[in-house]
């Protein structure tokens, strides 16, 4: 499925379709999500049919907003649609510009408005098999350490946001303590 996502051409934020943007590497607006329970984030894999970085790790959630949408209305609607979470309250603590290769001759260029939102522990997951294969909760060490020794299971953006940005997304401490974890 493509749709109008806001991209830069030329300078100029525009409608343009999905598919295109990632084709040529258009600078695009983004949002993610990581969903938290005390010291562990939920994951999903994505599903094996997705036209990029399929059966990877990921994430609570991202996508790209439709034009005209907002970031935190794009954020609870993808929630929703990915996870089937719903009525968590969304707390906007980021916004990160990066590039990388997605495979498959397709460039994500981002400028993501990352979002982070605490679950309590008897949260109703109810992923969408179009989108998700499956789900689990680490807690931040223990998925750092699993990256550094299989990271090609991961999303790029995944590994970016945590060796880049942890401390944007998910506080001080909790970035110290996955740098502790690995040392």
């Amino acid at each position: 499925m493509s749709w109008l996502i806001p991209a830069w051409e030329d300078g100029v934020l525009r409608p343009i379709d999905k598919l295109e943007v990632h084709r040529r590497g258009l600078k695009h607006k983004a949002i993610s999500v990581f969903v938290t329970e005390g010291d562990r984030v939920l994951l999903q894999r994505r599903a094996a049919h997705k036209y990029h970085t399929p059966g990877l790790w990921t994430n609570t959630c991202c996508t790209h907003p439709h034009w005209g949408e907002s970031d935190l209305d794009c954020a609870n609607r993808r929630l929703d649609e990915e996870m089937g979470i719903t009525g968590l309250h969304l707390r906007h603590v980021a916004q990160i510009e990066y590039r990388a290769d997605v495979g498959g001759d397709l460039i994500e260029h981002e400028l993501v408005q990352v979002y982070t939102a605490r679950a309590m522990r008897d949260l109703t997951i109810a992923p969408n098999p179009d989108e998700v294969s499956d789900t689990d909760w680490i807690n931040l060490p223990a998925l750092n350490a699993v990256i550094e020794r299989n990271p090609e299971r991961f999303t790029p953006w995944l590994r970016i946001y945590l060796r880049d940005h942890a401390a944007q997304i998910f506080g001080t401490d909790r970035a110290a303590e996955m740098a502790d974890a690995v040392r």
